[in-house]
């Protein structure tokens, strides 16, 4: 095992260790710049070990800077990938309007940069090279220099060639074969500050999934809770296409929030790129505890949306019913019980979850939302004793008995809560397969009900035993 591979190996370790305890604080910034299509998101996945941003040969692939940690050459640091700076565009058009909102954001993180890595392309210089490294000529002494695409050795007398901009030094590699890429990892640690890193105590966050169909108003929520820019936001559906990650704290509560691409029917995807950020939308829900699912007052629902939120349900997520644009409505309190009525009618097996109408552009109801978020998650992460569990169980089946014909008798013995967040009771039965559907259904609602899980899905199984509980000497 060769240098690069060891140190590869002991990263990635790290870098498992850190996903499990997100313990650092006050790490510095990589902010990873260059125009379309020269390897950033190559680049910022190798570094990160995972695909996390989408790459695609098309131009123009990343347009929200995502921001995430790893460990470079064994330290812990924030990377950002940031969107391509392009410089020819066809004015006027929808492209060329999301080209400048890209260009704005690109900007704005150099800012904040404690390093900034200019990715180039081995070959010639393009106008668009040139006009960018004029624009950081006020970061010099923070900026990084390499040139991506030298696989083997391949071109790297061109690489040279960008000396002529003035730049000390410049770094020959390949983001996607690996190559020199140890090189590059121990000239970023040189560069940055790593005396102000602490490793504080474990936090724990809320994190809210924030999905629904293009245009109803995600990225202006995600923007409104962080207090940033962060998501670029426009009227052109299908604007996000990663997920948009941003922290905030309320009322003694750490938030994060991921901001999600537009998720529309099957039908309706036609570029690839929009197929992986509506998988990869869909995959953040692994990643939640509450999702927030948005849904433009004006428009209503629609078939898609029973799609998203099936997928939220069935992981035991929280949801929350939130009726965008509400300013745009008539305030009075019967379009509002209207907007509600139709919500229960198309997701009949959810009365648990609260509607909540919103404006994300003014503000309205944001305080009112964030405390329901904050009620799911304690009612998450509620569990309750067994013995109170059994004690409960014995009141329901008093009050509503089992079925007592010859074919589908059965006896409930027991019930215990095996997890929580999300929540789950696992039900012991003389005859689990002779347990219905609805007895079951009866027994989660009691469990929702009187054990303070009112707003949030339950999942309940049944299994075999017939011994009582307490037969069982535990």
């Amino acid at each position: 095992m060769n240098e690069d591979d060891m140190n590869t190996e002991d990263e990635a370790v790290l870098q498992r260790e850190f996903d499990e305890t997100k313990q650092w604080k006050n790490l510095p910034l990589l902010v990873i710049v260059g125009r379309p299509n020269v390897g950033k998101s190559t680049l910022f996945n190798r570094m990160l070990r995972k695909r996390r941003a989408i790459t695609d040969p098309t131009p123009g692939v990343t347009r929200d800077p995502i921001e995430e940690t790893a460990f470079v050459n064994g330290k812990p640091m924030r990377i950002m990938d940031t969107g391509g700076f392009k410089l020819e565009r066809e004015h006027g058009t929808v492209e060329a309007i999301m080209d400048e909102l890209v260009v704005e954001k690109t900007l704005a993180a150099l800012k904040k940069a404690d390093l900034i890595l200019l990715l180039l392309e081995a070959g010639t210089a393009t106008a668009e090279d040139e006009e960018f490294i004029q624009l950081l000529r006020p970061y010099r002494n923070r900026l990084l220099v390499a040139v991506n695409k030298t696989e083997g050795g391949r071109r790297e007398a061109d690489a040279w060639n960008f000396l002529q901009y003035g730049f000390d030094q410049v770094l020959c590699i390949s983001a996607e074969h690996g190559d020199n890429m140890l090189e590059l990892s121990e000239e970023i640690t040189s560069r940055l500050d790593f005396s102000k890193v602490e490793e504080g105590e474990e936090e724990k966050k809320i994190r809210i999934a924030i999905v629904g169909k293009p245009n109803t108003g995600k990225s202006t929520l995600s923007n409104r809770l962080t207090g940033t820019e962060a998501s670029i936001v426009s009227d052109i559906a299908g604007t996000t296409r990663d997920v948009v990650e941003g922290d905030f704290e309320y009322r003694g509560h750490t938030f994060t929030v991921l901001d999600t691409a537009g998720i529309r029917r099957k039908s309706r995807v036609h570029e690839d790129i929009e197929y992986y950020s509506v998988n990869r939308a869909i995959k953040t829900l692994n990643d939640a505890d509450v999702v927030f699912h948005m849904i433009d007052a004006r428009e209503g629902l629609a078939e898609q949306d029973k799609k998203i939120i099936a997928h939220a349900s069935s992981r035991g997520l929280g949801v929350v019913f939130v009726l965008n644009k509400w300013d745009l409505m008539d305030q009075d309190k019967k379009t509002f019980k209207e907007a509600v009525r139709n919500i229960k009618v198309m997701f009949a097996q959810m009365e648990y979850a609260p509607v909540l109408s919103l404006s994300a552009l003014e503000g309205d109801g944001i305080k009112e939302l964030l405390n329901t978020a904050v009620m799911l998650y304690n009612e998450l992460s509620r569990k309750i004793d067994t013995s109170a569990v059994n004690l409960a169980l014995t009141d329901w089946v008093a009050a509503s008995p089992p079925p007592q014909g010859r074919t589908n008798k059965f006896k409930i013995r027991y019930m215990i809560q095996t997890q929580a967040n999300p929540v789950k009771f696992l039900l012991f039965a003389t005859r689990p397969e002779a347990v219905t559907d609805s007895y079951l259904a009866y027994i989660r609602n009691r469990i929702r009900r009187d054990l303070g899980f009112d707003h949030i899905p339950v999942v309940l199984e049944v299994k075999g035993s017939r011994k009582r509980w307490e037969e069982r000497g535990e």
